[in-house]
């Protein structure tokens, strides 16, 4: 089979004013950048007010293995089969970062046939928007250094600047500096350090603000220092937010390209899920529901993390919610959770898979009975999979009274999809024959809870840990947070992707571990507090061998070795 780069460069793309035509888009909404992308005014929203919003389909997935799940994938082709079935249908994406694409995790437009195009720009530069947050932050970051420069009217307390400066990449080298050496010219020595872009406020900002005044707004109540006094300094003291707000101000208006088979797709925002809050921006999902009557929208990494903040962040602050939860799983990822060695992932084996069985309950029980929403899983085929093992998955889950569908779309495209369309088709309309509140999120907590309070919850209820300890540092940050006023906002949990745990190591369904937060950041903008658990990092490094070891271009300008 030819390779996932290989198959997107090979098709016949329509032109993009052709693709906003099957939303409804006029070309007046439209910016364009070349034939094949554009950017739609987010104020298009704001004329169709008055149109039904379109229904949402939440695509997650159970913890992500070396082995493979294809939600990204299972997220495209669902929509395309939708498209097929003659519904009107829209997908959700976030934007790929850099430091995966030439890292280790790959890129973020799914693959075979089952693809967002043109993909090389939307995994590369795309249209810049990850460049102009990383430029936000670092502007921002330049004038707190600069303020204290120039006499230091605030009296900002270098010890104590909590803005970081960030980079789109994956650079293990630069998570910790001492900056402004050199001498009085060269600035304030002082301890800095990076973030990866996608893990920055501005970002959480930028995917949660419902226009540019509230962007604006947001921008300006970031905390990013506190003075020789203990008071918190802001964006807004630092009169920073209408700069930052005309570097973010083309960005902020979605993306939009189509899939390898002509279905619209809304790629915008990069939040990872893992130490971020992991969801596209709400802007263009908010765009999608007017133009669109199935919305089809993926959360980052597994169900404990991109659905959890999905629906405890991004539903409250958008008042949104899905009518439907995806959950993708292969039998592989499966049996590497039962205890599989990875070179035995291709050897039938039921131990290992029933073992690993857990993970996926686990995830089944959190959706429909934490957050009240009905589920299908999407059972990914891999050429390895024997009937025996689709079987048995199947099967359990039928027993559990859930919908499963085996998909192929990575292989076949919409075709590859239509059990699961059918079926999610069917789960929908009988949501509706039951006349369910579509209207209301069954939320994991109350905000009305203290901040060490809901922690617990998440650590508890989701990841089903025995104790959570918080280390002295961070319910030191956890009360000044509430003595500041930001007791009742939701929490961002920072945690590792591979684990309901906070160890990557422990797979399928532990219960009982201890889970440990080790620091907290108040997120005042974006409105929430993150909660850094066991050695996460916010900007990660690269491996033993970078995929950017693979790629390359030729003499005609044509990229190569990209996936």
């Amino acid at each position: 089979m030819k390779s996932n780069i290989e198959i997107a460069q090979a098709a016949q793309k329509e032109r993009i004013k052709d693709i906003a035509a099957k939303l409804g888009i006029e070309k007046e909404h439209l910016f364009y950048y070349g034939f094949y992308k554009a950017k739609v005014d987010y104020r298009l929203r704001e004329k169709l007010a008055s149109r039904p919003d379109g229904r949402i389909i939440l695509v997650t997935a159970i913890n992500p293995t070396a082995a493979g799940e294809g939600k990204t994938t299972v997220t495209i082709g669902l929509g395309d089969t939708l498209n097929k079935l003659g519904k009107k249908t829209a997908i959700c994406l976030r934007e790929p970062s850099l430091g995966p694409i030439f890292g280790v995790k790959g890129g973020g437009t799914g693959g075979g046939y089952a693809q967002v195009v043109p993909m090389e720009d939307i995994n590369l530069h795309f249209t810049g928007d990850i460049h102009a947050i990383g430029a936000a932050n670092n502007l921002l970051a330049a004038l707190i250094d600069n303020h204290i420069y120039q006499g230091n009217k605030l009296q900002i307390d270098p010890k104590k600047i909590m803005w970081r400066r960030a980079l789109d990449m994956n650079d293990r080298q630069l998570r910790f500096i001492v900056s402004g050496l050199g001498g009085n010219g060269n600035g304030v020595p002082r301890e800095d350090g990076f973030d990866i872009t996608v893990a920055s406020e501005i970002m959480a900002v930028f995917c949660l603000a419902q226009d540019l005044h509230d962007l604006k707004a947001r921008l300006a109540r970031m905390i990013v220092a506190y003075t020789y006094h203990g008071e918190p300094v802001t964006a807004g003291d630092l009169q920073a937010q209408g700069a930052l707000t005309a570097l973010l101000k083309d960005a902020f208006n979605p993306n939009l390209v189509q899939t390898l088979e002509g279905t619209p797709a809304f790629v915008h925002g990069g939040p990872f899920a893992n130490i971020a809050h992991g969801c596209n921006s709400l802007i263009a999902t908010k765009l999608a529901m007017k133009v669109a009557d199935y919305v089809i929208m993926e959360a980052g990494f597994g169900a404990d993390l991109g659905a959890e903040k999905f629906l405890n962040i991004k539903c409250r602050t958008g008042g949104i919610r899905p009518e439907l939860v995806v959950l993708v799983a292969s039998v592989r990822a499966l049996k590497l959770h039962g205890g599989s060695p990875k070179e035995k992932l291709g050897e039938g084996n039921l131990e290992y898979l029933c073992k690993g069985m857990a993970n996926l309950h686990r995830h089944i029980e959190n959706i429909k009975h934490k957050y009240q929403l009905p589920v299908v899983v999407a059972l990914n085929r891999f050429p390895t999979d024997t009937e025996t093992e689709l079987e048995l998955v199947l099967n359990e889950c039928r027993e559990r009274g859930v919908e499963a569908a085996i998909t192929e779309v990575f292989g076949r495209g919409s075709d590859g999809g239509m059990e699961l369309g059918e079926k999610v088709l069917a789960t929908l309309e009988r949501q509706k024959a039951a006349a369910a509140d579509p209207t209301e999120v069954q939320h994991l907590y109350p905000l009305e809870a203290s901040l060490s309070e809901k922690i617990r919850i998440i650590a508890q209820e989701i990841y089903r840990a025995g104790s959570v300890v918080i280390s002295k540092e961070a319910k030191k940050s956890l009360a000044k947070f509430e003595a500041l006023g930001y007791r009742n906002v939701p929490i961002c949990m920072a945690k590792t992707q591979y684990s309901f745990s906070d160890n990557p190591e422990l797979l399928g369904a532990p219960e009982g571990f201890e889970l440990t937060v080790r620091q907290a950041r108040l997120s005042a903008g974006a409105g929430f507090v993150v909660a850094l658990t066991g050695s996460i990092m916010t900007l990660p490094g690269l491996p033993s061998v970078p995929s950017a070891e693979k790629i390359d271009v030729d003499e005609t300008g044509r990229i190569t070795g990209l996936f």
